[in-house]
């Protein structure tokens, strides 16, 4: 009787197919490493290429759970595929952020007003820039982008309590960080 682990991938695709969770956990033992090192070398982030490796396994496997994927023996080929668009919708994603972040982090913006001594821009912006990114575009849409928790999941494609707790979070990182001049 063979095991997952003897399979081909074609099998272990098969296999998935019929709702077989060893065939699941071996096509995720092999390839969530190769998804891994090919979010690496695209994203050039260790946390991005972690989130690409749950995001691309996740849906080969619904697919081939749902019996969408053409030919189960190129099922590494879906993969390197399906790895390939993710990782472009994230790094779309992310170039739309930088947008959205240069357009209201605008020197004018940021520069303290006058008689406010107390605010120093410069370590708000440094402050700001050890948040996580995205901490900081729900805290850049909801104080210069004036949009709501409703407006902000929108366009992150989060909920909108989520919305309030990354923001509750992020200026409670926030205030720490100005007022013990530590980082973030």
């Amino acid at each position: 009787m063979r095991t997952a682990l003897d399979c081909s991938d074609g099998d272990l695709a098969r296999a998935i197919g019929a709702r077989d969770t060893a065939a699941e956990t071996e096509l995720y033992r092999r390839f969530a490493p190769r998804v891994r090192w090919y979010g690496l070398r695209h994203l050039r982030d260790e946390d991005a290429a972690r989130d690409l490796v749950q995001q691309v396994m996740l849906l080969v496997i619904e697919k081939l759970r749902a019996g969408l994927v053409r030919d189960a023996d190129q099922v590494a080929s879906f993969i390197l595929g399906v790895s390939r668009t993710i990782a472009m919708d994230v790094k779309r994603l992310e170039r739309r952020r930088e947008t959205i972040r240069d357009t209201f982090m605008v020197a004018e913006i940021a520069a303290a007003p006058s008689g406010h001594d107390a605010l120093d821009a410069d370590h708000l912006e440094r402050c700001l820039a050890r948040l996580a990114v995205r901490e900081r575009m729900v805290v850049l849409l909801t104080f210069y982008g004036d949009k709501n928790a409703g407006e902000v999941g929108q366009e992150l494609g989060v909920k909108e309590g989520n919305v309030r707790v990354i923001r509750h979070r992020a200026i409670e990182r926030l205030r720490t960080c100005m007022t013990s001049g530590a980082g973030v």
